[in-house]
């Protein structure tokens, strides 16, 4: 098997990242080009301008990621891609220099899904055990799944999954709505501190569509951002976040400062009381399913992961339950391409190699 050493590709949404990971373990190197700048000018991701970012910095990107690794590429033992899910047209500027890398090398190409990534960007770090639930939430995903892991070989089953919108979807829909930065979900954390979350009770309504044979604990968050717009409505608010929005606008690189002058108690109260709740509702999803399913051990992952609030309340909850909960490195967080590396390696142990038919499945399903 050689070195051990796996170049991991992503560019499924709005990051243009390669990382190279030794043993699905040590990170050598883990390069990240943002879009962010560019697609808060819209209020939220354009798929194609991301599609032509992808294109301009894929190169580069891996280059960078090899030198930094100090590594050749001939010293890699294979190459790995995110496959799916995500943008068609940004997954396949990912896939297809992937091909041609790995052609050109003739070395194996392994397809990796990006919802296992975000898994292994927790377990490449926390020594987890063999069977364990987790819950992966971002602004495109909030899922959960049953892990186990069998010879070196890692299976899912999916629990639980959002019906419409994700988490991080609503954080920025919401965030845009009161006139606040993309993307929202950094600006609502940090804001939330500053308010009453307790305020304004908003009420998630329970959701199984699951039998008693085949229980499910999913998600719903387009109420939540409808329930926040009413009371925008009702309260008079529009004129205070139109002129917030603007005042913003014409700010560069706003600070908590600055955003913070512009923004009322009854704001920060609102914003603390939809932080509160959707938090809340994560964590009774997660711990009602890990109680049915005898759960001993969460990990939590995906970009909203990286929210303070979220970490506290979980880390409170299975304290108290007598669990254990682990959440990826900070910059393991948001997308990158160390996890796609890390969720390779037990496919690159086992010989699991795609083909050069290999295509982007933007719907593509974990369990």
């Amino acid at each position: 098997m050689g070195s051990g050493l796996i170049l991991g590709i992503e560019s499924s949404c709005d990051e243009t990242a390669a990382a190279v990971v030794r043993g699905g373990r040590a990170v050598l190197s883990n390069v990240v080009a943002s879009q962010m700048e560019m697609h808060a000018l819209y209020g939220g991701v354009v798929p194609e301008l991301a599609s032509r970012e992808h294109l301009r910095n894929i190169v580069p990107v891996v280059r960078e990621a090899l030198r930094a690794a100090h590594v050749s590429a001939e010293d890699l033992d294979a190459i790995a891609v995110t496959a799916g899910p995500g943008l068609a047209g940004a997954l396949l500027v990912g896939i297809s220099f992937a091909k041609a890398y790995a052609f050109g090398l003739s070395k194996p190409l392994i397809a990796v899904n990006h919802l296992e990534g975000h898994i292994h960007a927790v377990l490449m770090d926390s020594g987890a055990p063999a069977a364990l639930l987790a819950l992966v939430v971002s602004g495109g995903h909030t899922h959960l799944y049953l892990a186990n892991e069998n010879d070196g070989s890692w299976r899912y089953r999916n629990v639980g999954r959002t019906v419409d919108d994700a988490a991080g979807e609503a954080y920025d829909k919401v965030a845009k709505l009161l006139g606040l930065g993309y993307p929202g979900g950094p600006w609502i954390d940090r804001l939330s501190a500053h308010g009453n979350p307790l305020a304004v009770p908003f009420r998630f309504v329970s959701i199984n569509r699951g039998t008693e044979e085949e229980p499910s604990f999913d998600f719903s968050f387009s109420g939540i951002k409808t329930a926040v717009l009413r009371y925008v409505e009702t309260h008079g608010m529009k004129p205070a976040i139109e002129a917030r929005r603007a005042a913003l606008a014409r700010i560069d690189h706003p600070s908590l400062e600055d955003v913070l002058a512009l923004c009322d108690a009854e704001t920060l109260d609102l914003i603390a009381s939809f932080q509160y709740a959707v938090v809340g509702n994560l964590v009774r999803q997660t711990m009602a399913a890990a109680g049915y399913f005898g759960a001993k051990h969460i990990v939590v992952s995906g970009g909203v992961a990286a929210n303070r609030a979220l970490r506290a309340r979980f880390a409170e909850v299975a304290d108290l339950r007598g669990l254990s909960v682990d959440f990826p490195a900070a910059a393991l967080s948001t997308d990158n391409a160390a996890m796609i590396a890390a969720a390779a390696w037990p496919k690159l142990r086992h010989g699991e190699f795609a083909g050069a038919d290999l295509n982007a499945t933007p719907q593509l399903r974990l369990g």
